[in-house]
């Protein structure tokens, strides 16, 4: 046999056993899915919920329009710290302030009015006294003539004297008293009189007042909604120019944050609170929670979700949370968005796993794959809404290169672990990804671990 053909025997039986191993390798990966693995490990864990808001000071007040008038000065502007009655702006006050000098020069006449009602009052009470001891004195002289004129000691003449006089005095004290009772009458309607006038007074100073309007509280001014030259209305909501400025006190600050329904009752008050707030980048604030809301708000709309209007709809729901912040710097304005971590649950030395790796499937999954017949699996994420079967949840552990489907208990969550309370041992490998890895992967199939970073799909990130 020549030299080649011996080579090309050589060559052909070095092809056939090279495509031989290949064939067999490519057999045996072929039902063999790649997966990313991790252990199930001890370790601290935070049960964190996460709600966005804005800041909002604790205290704040919207000063509104009380009367109607055009703005003639605005003493402070945005930014300006004030105390409680200093002055913030000026309304036009001619009328009020001539009404008010009109109403004084009423009050200055009803007072001397009522001064003349009591000096006649007086006068006639001594009127009347003196006329009271007048009669007294006729009616004693009356009952002498009585008995005189009897004993005949008196003319006729004199006992019917005598009597006139009687009648006359009576007659008089009679019209005094009466005078008294016209006086007392007179010096009544003079002291209501004046206190009508004194209540107009009342009336046209407190106009003339809400000309000039104060501070009703310590604070920042945060907002003005007016300009000089417009006219202010009384305060009525969504009325333009009802509402004039509005003033925080930042005293004590707080985020105001909305969170969802579906994590509201792990919430509570007390529990601590890093505070994020975007015109502060890389610093977190602490505080804690102050304030529970109990009525579900419409996520899009903001209305309570009770009302007859919303009651039947479907809509996302919020709670709205209140966080105090402890050391709020003098930085922070009212509005600015903030982000509010809430610090539901805290355990140490636990077993975690991560999120990711928690699957669900059902009974009949399982039992399928337990027999060998092929059955759809789905995720705890993709899970259909429709199904009436019960989903297990659980795990899938490596052993001996297979991914035995395991049930778990889990407990609290963490940012990127859970708690497991059951069903797992320390150190066990678990399939942790890749998220389609583990929605197609079935109980018992062989799998090997590749826990290289994932190369990035160029034409996706691309396009």
């Amino acid at each position: 046999m020549k030299m080649w053909q011996k080579v090309g025997i050589g060559v052909g039986a070095a092809l056939v056993l090279g495509g031989v191993t290949w064939y067999s390798v490519y057999k045996s990966n072929q039902n063999v899915v790649t997966v990313q693995s991790g252990r199930v490990a001890r370790q601290d864990l935070t049960s964190i919920v996460t709600a966005s808001g804005e800041v909002r000071p604790k205290n704040y007040t919207n000063v509104l329009g009380e009367g109607i008038g055009k703005i003639t000065d605005i003493v402070v502007k945005e930014g300006d710290y004030v105390k409680k009655g200093d002055v913030l702006l000026h309304l036009e006050n001619i009328q009020p302030g001539a009404d008010v000098q009109a109403q004084q020069a009423s009050i200055e006449a009803a007072e001397s009015g009522m001064k003349a009602a009591g000096s006649n009052f007086d006068m006639a009470v001594a009127t009347a006294a003196q006329r009271q001891s007048d009669f007294t004195k006729a009616g004693l002289d009356w009952q002498r003539a009585q008995l005189s004129y009897k004993e005949q000691l008196i003319s006729k003449q004199d006992y019917d004297t005598a009597k006139a006089a009687y009648d006359s005095a009576s007659a008089a004290a009679t019209s005094a008293q009466a005078q008294v009772d016209q006086a007392r009458a007179s010096r009544e309607q003079a002291r209501s009189n004046l206190e009508q006038n004194r209540a107009v007074l009342r009336h046209t100073q407190d106009v003339l007042r809400k000309t000039t309007y104060t501070a009703p509280i310590d604070g920042i001014i945060s907002y003005i909604a007016v300009r000089v030259g417009e006219n202010v209305v009384p305060g009525i909501q969504g009325t333009a120019g009802s509402s004039i400025l509005t003033i925080s006190d930042m005293s004590v600050v707080t985020a105001e944050v909305k969170v969802d329904e579906t994590d509201i009752t792990s919430v509570r008050n007390g529990e601590p609170v890093d505070v994020t707030i975007d015109a502060i980048p890389d610093k977190i604030f602490k505080g804690h929670v102050t304030e529970v809301g109990e009525l579900a708000i419409l996520r899009t709309s903001g209305q309570a979700a009770m009302t007859e209007a919303t009651a039947n709809t479907q809509e996302a729901r919020d709670f709205k949370v209140v966080v105090t912040l402890d050391n709020p710097p003098d930085s922070l304005r009212p509005g600015l968005s903030a982000t509010a971590k809430i610090q539901t649950a805290q355990k140490q030395n636990v077993l975690t796993i991560p999120i990711q790796a928690i699957a669900e499937r059902t009974q009949k999954e399982l039992d399928e794959a337990k027999n060998g017949t092929s059955s759809s699996v789905t995720l705890a994420a993709s899970k259909s809404e429709n199904s009436d079967k019960k989903d297990i949840q659980g795990v899938f552990v490596i052993r001996n290169g297979k991914a035995q489907f395991v049930p778990v208990q889990t407990g609290i969550t963490g940012v990127t672990d859970i708690e497991v309370t059951g069903g797992l041992q320390e150190g066990d490998t678990i399939v942790t990804g890749s998220f389609k890895a583990i929605r197609t992967l079935k109980p018992g199939s062989s799998v090997k671990i590749d826990n290289s970073t994932p190369k990035t799909d160029q034409s996706s990130s691309s396009s």
